[in-house]
């Protein structure tokens, strides 16, 4: 089991009650929550220095990454790569 620190949040009432009507676990679901939240915003930082770095990514990357992973192409999005 990882290393665990208990500390306090407060939430809001309702949010609470709609946890615990998801879940017995609800420091679980919170820190997976939050964990799923850090990871996202890396790969976010991550792609966002790419781009600086490479150029924008083509729709034709896009569209090859997101069936890699499952995704769905986004209804109006746009993005043409600058020059290298």
């Amino acid at each position: 089991m990882a290393d665990t620190t208990r500390i306090t949040v407060t939430l809001p009432t309702e949010l609470v009650a709609a946890l615990k009507e998801l879940t017995d676990d609800v420091s679980g679901y919170v820190a997976e929550t939050a964990a799923r939240e850090l990871r996202r915003r890396l790969v976010e930082a991550d792609l966002q220095r790419h781009q600086e770095e490479h150029g924008v990514f083509t729709e034709a990357e896009l569209a090859d990454a997101r069936s890699r992973i499952g995704g769905h192409p986004r209804a109006g999005a746009s993005a043409g790569r600058s020059s290298r």
